[in-house]
């Protein structure tokens, strides 16, 4: 049976899309089975409903407090019984009953290498620097912001003319490819973490 992928998104879901393709390859290994959000009327959710995937909404606004919302995303969640949780460019931070729920299962991407520059403005924070060399990481999520243990990362060269923008644009291509390779790779081989360490297969 393939691994069971539910997908939470906040944007336009071109990482999710780049999934839902991959995945039509019965020997992919990985199937969308859910698309969630924290906002509605967003092309994610569309790109889900089109690929006849189940989709949902929570919106943080919508529960008394942060830790409701979170009990509640990941009771929605675990209805779907995944095996694995895809961070897609989901804007907000899962809370401690989420990541209790789903230890070890809960997979995000970040355009920068981390450790180095983590939280919303990685590619403009390492042009700002100076470096000559970033990428993106595909990580565990724990805790922190952008800590966890890594999994994969994908370089990607920082040009003289670039802007913000053009890098960031770089990053995504870079950060999309390792995202469905590695995705891939974690549902047909398994994987392990041991101090810090993932080992594939």
């Amino acid at each position: 049976m393939p691994s069971r992928l539910v997908v939470l998104v906040s944007g336009a879901g071109t990482n999710l899309q780049a999934l839902l393709e991959a995945a039509e390859d019965p020997s992919y290994g990985a199937q969308v089975v859910a698309v969630g959000a924290d906002r509605d009327d967003i092309e994610g959710l569309a790109r889900a409903e089109k690929a006849g995937v189940p989709t949902f909404v929570r919106k943080v606004g919508d529960f008394t407090s942060r830790g409701h919302w979170d009990i509640t995303l990941t009771d929605t969640v675990a209805a779907f019984e995944p095996d694995l949780v895809v961070l897609a460019g989901f804007m907000k931070l899962v809370g401690p009953e989420f990541l209790g729920r789903f230890t070890g299962r809960v997979v995000n991407t970040h355009p920068a290498l981390c450790p180095a520059f983590p939280g919303t403005s990685g590619p403009a924070d390492a042009l700002a620097y100076g470096v000559k060399v970033t990428g993106a990481t595909l990580f565990v999520v724990d805790e922190g912001v952008d800590t966890g243990p890594i999994i994969a990362q994908a370089t990607v060269p920082v040009e003289d003319t670039d802007d913000v923008e053009s890098l960031h644009d770089r990053i995504k291509v870079a950060e999309r490819s390792m995202l469905v390779e590695t995705v891939g790779r974690l549902a047909r081989e398994g994987f392990t973490i041991t101090d810090r360490k993932v080992r594939i297969g």
